[in-house]
C-alpha cells in the first residue's frame, strides 16, 4: 500500500464565486486535510425549478445550480493557493477531453503543484455528453482505449501511435515529463465489472462515487486488485478511494430531516431502476434507467419531477449519503477503512440547509479529522 494511513479530501464545487472557491481550498489547509478534489461539469444534477433561496441559501450566491468552471483552468488557478495540498479532478472523461489532452494537463499541473496532481476519470455521464453534441455510444470501450493512450502518455513520452476505434495517432510527439516525485495518478471512478477490470489494469487509484455498504466497497476492491495481479501489476499500489456525500447533524433525528431537503431527496431518485425494483417499486423514470449516468435534468418536465420526488423511497434517500451524528459517521468511517479505503474524498452536503448548518458542519469536520489522526497515532 502507498500510504497505510487515511487521507481526507474536501470535494469543492468548481463553480463560481471564486472567492468561495478558494475559501474553500484556505479552509481545507486550516482543517488539515490533505488533498482537495473538484468535479468536471458543464452542468449540475439539480434541475433549476428545485434551485431557489427556499430551498438553499446557496441560490442567494448563484442565482442557477449549473454554471461551472473548467476543471484545467480552476485547479491551476488553485495550485498557488493550495500548499502542501494534493489537487485533482474527480471525474472528467476523455469524450470530451482527448486522452492526448488529458496527459497534457496533468503533467502540466504537476508542473504548478507541489504534490502529485490525480487525474480521475470515468466513461462519462448523460447530461455532460447529450445535450452538447457528444457521443455517448459504447462509453467503455472509448475509456479503454484512452487509458491506453493516457498511459503511454505518462510513461513512455516521445512517439505515441496507437490504432483503435476511437482513437487513432500515427505519430504524435508527446515529450512533456512530469518534475521528479510528481508524477500524475490516474485514477478510475469505476462500479460495474469492466470499468473494475479497467481500474486492475491502468489506474493508480480507485475513485468511485458513494458505496453504501464497507462490505460492498470490499468485495469491488477485490476486483479491482484481483484484475491487477491478472495485469502483472502489484495490486497493493492502487489507491483504494471513496467519494462520500456526508450529511452530519447533532442528533439522528435532525440528520433524518435534512435527508428531506428537496436538493438531497433527488439523489434517490438518480439511484437506478434495479434498486428501487428491490424495494418492489418502479421507477418514475423508466425500468431500464441506470440512474446518474442517464439523468439529463432539464429535459424532465417540473410537474413530473416534482411527483417523481414524492414517490422516493427514504430507504434510497439514505443508502445515497454517509449521514448521521459525527461519533455514526466517524464509525462508519472507521468501517470503510477496515475495509481497504485510504483515502475519502468528503461533499459536506449539509451545508446546503443554512449558514448556520453550514458553519457547524466545518467545525464538525475539523473534529473527526482531529478524531482519525489520533486514533491513527494510537494504533
Amino acid at each position: 500500500m502507498k500510504d497505510a494511513r487515511l487521507a481526507l479530501a474536501l470535494v469543492v464545487p468548481a463553480q463560481p464565486p471564486l472567492a468561495s472557491v478558494l475559501g474553500l481550498v484556505r479552509l481545507a489547509r486550516l482543517l488539515r486535510f490533505d488533498a482537495v478534489m473538484v468535479w468536471d461539469h458543464f452542468q449540475d444534477f439539480v434541475p433549476r425549478v428545485l434551485w431557489s433561496p427556499r430551498t438553499t441559501w446557496i441560490a442567494r450566491l448563484r442565482r442557477s445550480p449549473h454554471p461551472y468552471y473548467d476543471f484545467a483552468s480552476l485547479l491551476g488557478r488553485l495550485s498557488a493557493h493550495a500548499g502542501r495540498l494534493r489537487l485533482g479532478v474527480g471525474v472528467t472523461d476523455p469524450i470530451r477531453r482527448h486522452p492526448v489532452l488529458l496527459a497534457q494537463t496533468a503533467l502540466t499541473l504537476a508542473h504548478l503543484t507541489r504534490r502529485p496532481p490525480i487525474i480521475g476519470i470515468g466513461a462519462g455521464e448523460a447530461e455532460n455528453l447529450e445535450p452538447y453534441g457528444f457521443p455517448f455510444d459504447r462509453p467503455v470501450t472509448r475509456l479503454e482505449e484512452a487509458l491506453a493512450i493516457l498511459r503511454a502518455c505518462l510513461d513512455t513520452p516521445g512517439t505515441i501511435r496507437f490504432a483503435g476505434r476511437f482513437y487513432q495517432i500515427t505519430d504524435g510527439v508527446f515529450e512533456l515529463t512530469a518534475p521528479p516525485r510528481r508524477r500524475p495518478e490516474i485514477w478510475l471512478g469505476a462500479h460495474g465489472p469492466r470499468m473494475l477490470e479497467l481500474t486492475g489494469r491502468f489506474a493508480d487509484g480507485w475513485y468511485p462515487n458513494w458505496i453504501d455498504s464497507p462490505e460492498r466497497y470490499a468485495a469491488r476492491l477485490a476486483q479491482v486488485r484481483q484484475a491487477a495481479e491478472r495485469a502483472g501489476r502489484d495490486p497493493t499500489q492502487i489507491v483504494p478511494a471513496l467519494q462520500a456525500p456526508v450529511l452530519l447533524a447533532p442528533t439522528e433525528h435532525a440528520a433524518r430531516r435534512l435527508l428531506h431537503h428537496p436538493a438531497l431527496r433527488l439523489t434517490g431518485l438518480l439511484r437506478p431502476a434495479d434498486e428501487w425494483r428491490e424495494l418492489g417499486l418502479e421507477h418514475p423514470l423508466g425500468e431500464h434507467f441506470r440512474g446518474y449516468l442517464d439523468f439529463i435534468p432539464e429535459r424532465v418536465d417540473p410537474h413530473a419531477l416534482r411527483a417523481a420526488l414524492r414517490a422516493v423511497p427514504p430507504e434510497l434517500v439514505e443508502r445515497s449519503f454517509l449521514w448521521g451524528t459525527p461519533e455514526q459517521v466517524l464509525a462508519r468511517i472507521r468501517d470503510y477503512r477496515e475495509a481497504g479505503l485510504r483515502f475519502l474524498g468528503l461533499l459536506p452536503v449539509s451545508a446546503l440547509a443554512s449558514p448556520q448548518v453550514a458553519a457547524w458542519t466545518v467545525f464538525t469536520l475539523w473534529r473527526l479529522r482531529r478524531s482519525l489522526a489520533r486514533e491513527l497515532t494510537e494504533r
